[in-house]
């Protein structure tokens, strides 16, 4: 066993790297930048925390949020690493203290927030002591291409100018299409680095797309379904996380709640609660969830869509970190679409940019809001959707969305495209969707007629074929550019070069319709959980389980962390497994390594063993 894996064992109980992991930290160890992109759950805080140990100096960790911050260093401090954060939080007393210890070589990680870089006292702290790398957490932030753009994040490379030696610079991040990723090279000037992109896909997510008038109903159903499990629900405003919030506990179930309204302390309550399981389910905006690190989440619903592929890939990502199969559900409904462009028009978020930076981001911010909604209306496989938008390419079939594990029909839809399509052109390309499907269906309304569409040559055409599969296709011809829609607030179909071909009748047009299954797509989804760790637990190994749910538990509530931090569910499954019977079986464990074996390792066994 070479060093660095006596560190990954000592600290963080593992006996292999996974996928990456170990070309990145072996990037950083011969003294090259390194960026390295990898999915939520697959590990990158190892990359940098692990060569920080073996580094002469000290490895300062740029990072956003400060609930990223303290969930990090909790993190490192229960597995016997010092380490600390420097942000808001801390009362200046605090602060000058910390950085009085870290002068002492108390620290080999310090979490900083990138306001703090530039500060007099930083600087000062900087200059006395051995920076031997800086890491860029969510190096995403850095990025004008990027969906969370910070401008605070490009102070960074100015505090790296004001050393008197470079560090090395690594950089790692979970969402990066190319432009972002060229941005991040650039913007951090790496000098020749180790370059890693693992991929995007994570396997033990399953992903669904439900739509209909009752997001609430579906909640609750889910809710009845998983009672005993961990989850956040997303939604896109306050005042909708509130009314979720007291529908929930009117119901007497255990949920909180977070969004920017409400006050620190109530904030800070709440994030404990979800934290800690005391309550664990969480309902909030976008808010929350950054640098939550919570390993047990097992479903993640956004009640709706949101702004970018970027942000639900991120949020949904937050579920199943610890490898054991979870859910992502979405709950789409058009409204949503509304609700996001209105928040795009109204962007008061990098003040520090000029009219026309803002008017390019907002253009950026359409482009990728419009293929968020594609993701809510396709046929294909929800996961290649994903995949194929940060730039990779699979089958198109996964075996573990709403999508694939439904049945489909291929069908002729030329004579409805058609119909749509003229419509559209009918009118001079003047109105939206639901205006162009109500016409021809045959729609006798008020706005039909104020609009005088019950004079267009296509009224009434398509009245036999429902709406809802009217709608479907028009969804189709979006989604393949056979139509677009203006990025404004009433949405205007419009003709491309496409639709030529279809009203002149040289193409003809095929799309997959999805047959009724349900029973069926239940039976093939739990199916796909085989192979998890808790998945080979018979009746004696829950049992078992559970037991050592409430010794973890109990000593989280003791040392007042969460219950995570103690072991993961993930260890929890593989101690029921292998049912070790002494420390060296016990070490033998995934995640139980020498320290937290000292902490712990005596009481989980003496639970085991009985």
């Amino acid at each position: 066993m070479n060093v660095k894996e006596q560190v990954l064992k000592k600290y963080f109980g593992y006996t292999q790297f996974r996928t990456g992991q170990e070309i990145l930290i072996d990037g950083i160890l011969a003294g090259q930048d390194t960026f390295g992109v990898m999915p939520t759950g697959a590990g990158k805080s190892l990359c940098y925390q692990v060569p920080a140990l073996l580094l002469e100096g000290i490895t300062l960790v740029i990072s956003p949020l400060i609930s990223l911050m303290k969930d990090q260093v909790g993190a490192l401090n229960q597995a016997g690493i010092h380490a600390a954060y420097l942000n808001s939080s801390l009362t200046v007393n605090q602060y000058y203290k910390a950085l009085e210890y870290a002068k002492q070589g108390v620290y080999k990680i310090i979490y900083v927030a990138p306001e703090r870089l530039m500060t007099e006292e930083f600087l000062n702290f900087a200059k006395s002591v051995t920076i031997s790398m800086i890491s860029v957490d969510e190096a995403h932030c850095i990025s004008q291409w990027g969906q969370d753009f910070r401008p605070s994040y490009l102070k960074i490379m100015d505090f790296v100018e004001q050393l008197d030696k470079r560090p090395i610079i690594s950089a790692f991040t979970a969402t990066a299409t190319k432009e972002v990723k060229e941005d991040i090279v650039n913007i951090l000037k790496l000098e020749s680095p180790t370059l890693l992109t693992t991929g995007f896909d994570r396997d033990n997510l399953s992903y669904t797309v439900q739509t209909g008038k009752d997001k609430f109903a579906a909640v609750e159903k889910y809710l009845e379904d998983n009672p005993d499990k961990s989850g956040i629900i997303y939604c896109l405003t306050r005042k909708t996380v509130e009314e979720v919030y007291e529908k929930l506990s009117k119901k007497n179930i255990a949920v909180t709640k977070y969004h920017a309204g409400l006050g620190d302390k109530e904030r800070k309550e709440n994030q404990d609660d979800f934290i800690y399981d005391n309550k664990p389910l969480m309902v909030a905006t976008n808010a929350f969830g950054m640098g939550i690190d919570k390993s047990n989440v097992r479903f993640v619903i956004h009640y709706n869509m949101p702004k970018n592929i970027e942000s639900y890939y991120q949020e949904a990502g937050r579920a199943g970190r610890d490898g054991e199969p979870s859910e992502c559900i979405l709950l789409y409904s058009p409204q949503d679409v509304v609700m996001n462009q209105f928040f795009i028009d109204h962007n008061r978020d990098n003040t520090e940019l000029n009219e026309a930076e803002l008017e390019v981001i907002k253009e950026r911010d359409y482009e990728r809001l419009k293929k968020m909604t594609y993701y809510c209306i396709t046929n294909e496989c929800l996961r290649d959707y994903v995949l194929r938008y940060f730039g990779e390419y699979g089958a198109n079939y996964c075996g573990n969305c709403s999508n694939c594990l439904n049945q489909y029909e291929t069908v002729d839809v030329t004579d409805v495209a058609r119909g749509l399509i003229g419509c559209a052109s009918a009118c001079r390309q003047r109105y939206g969707v639901n205006v162009i499907i109500d016409t021809v269906h045959g729609a006798n309304t008020a706005k039909i007629r104020q609009y005088r569409m019950n004079e267009n040559a296509h009224y009434g055409e398509l009245a036999k074929t429902p709406t809802y599969k009217l709608r479907q296709v028009m969804n189709y011809l979006l989604l393949n550019e056979y139509l677009s829609v203006t990025n404004d607030e009433y949405m205007i179909v419009k003709l491309t070069e496409k639709s030529k071909a279809v009203m002149e009748e040289e193409e003809s047009l095929t799309m997959k319709m999805a047959k009724e299954q349900e029973q069926e797509a239940k039976v093939k989804k739990e199916k796909k959980k085989k192979g998890s760790a808790s998945a080979e637990l018979d009746e004696a190994g829950e049992e078992l389980f559970e037991k050592l749910r409430a010794l973890r538990r109990e000593i989280a509530q003791e040392e007042k962390v969460p219950p995570y931090l103690v072991f993961s569910d993930k260890t929890l499954a593989h101690m029921c497994v292998i049912k070790p019977k002494s420390k060296s079986e016990m070490l033998t464990v995934s995640g139980v390594g020498e320290f937290k074996y000292e902490k712990y390792g005596e009481r989980f066994l003496s639970v085991i063993i009985v």
